[in-house]
């Protein structure tokens, strides 16, 4: 079970826990406020943007070529950014801060 903690555009901290599916899904299904997923999570739409933590980027690593490409797309994209249907729910992930972009 990962515990995902996801800060909204308002500064709100809420802390959720998934054990399978995209963090993406999770978001969805907890109604956290700026993760919509319109795309159902195929990667084409990034209405699931989120930025991670220095410290999380070099633990989890970054985006893939196609999910560089749709970043790419959206003006408020940083290093940082990544498409949360495209982090899947592990242990790995137990502990993640990810801010919802605006």
């Amino acid at each position: 079970m990962a515990k995902i903690t996801f800060v909204t555009s308002d500064g709100e901290y809420i802390t959720v826990e998934g054990d399978s599916g995209s963090v993406m899904a999770l978001a969805v299904e907890n109604n956290i406020k700026g993760i919509d997923g319109d795309c159902g999570g195929v990667c084409s739409c990034a209405t699931c943007h989120v930025f991670l933590t220095p410290e999380d980027k070099e633990r989890i690593g970054g985006a893939s070529d196609i999910e560089e490409d749709m970043l790419e797309l959206d003006d408020n994209a940083n290093e940082f950014s990544r498409l949360s249907c495209q982090l899947q729910i592990s242990d790995e992930l137990d502990g993640i801060v990810l801010q919802v972009a605006k």
